[in-house]
């Protein structure tokens, strides 16, 4: 990912060769702010799958999968991250939980 930003940054620059160096340092904070989102969203979403079932914080009850739901969360520098995970549910008390521990 990162020699991707650095290549597109490198054709920014030579596309764009009188840029002031404001401009060149705005076009590097925006690059590396879509790349913090996508390793924010990359590493929270790493292993969501392989996760043990777990247990309701209100009465101990092993949740039940009740499938998958989306979150969007906004992260630094402003930049939107949308997080798919599993929904559960308690089959005791009825509590949810999204994402599971």
């Amino acid at each position: 990912m990162l020699e991707e930003i650095f290549g597109g940054l490198t054709q920014w620059r030579v596309a764009h060769p009188k840029a002031t160096f404001a401009e060149i340092e705005q076009v590097v904070e925006e690059r590396l702010g879509e790349a913090r989102a996508r390793f924010v969203e990359d590493l929270a979403l790493e292993g969501s799958e392989a996760q043990e079932r777990p247990s309701c914080s209100q009465c101990g009850e092993l949740l039940v999968a009740r499938g998958q739901a989306e979150r969007q969360v906004t992260v630094a520098g402003n930049r939107s991250v949308r997080l798919k995970r599993g929904y559960a549910t308690c089959p005791a008390c009825g509590a949810g939980l999204f994402p599971p521990r």
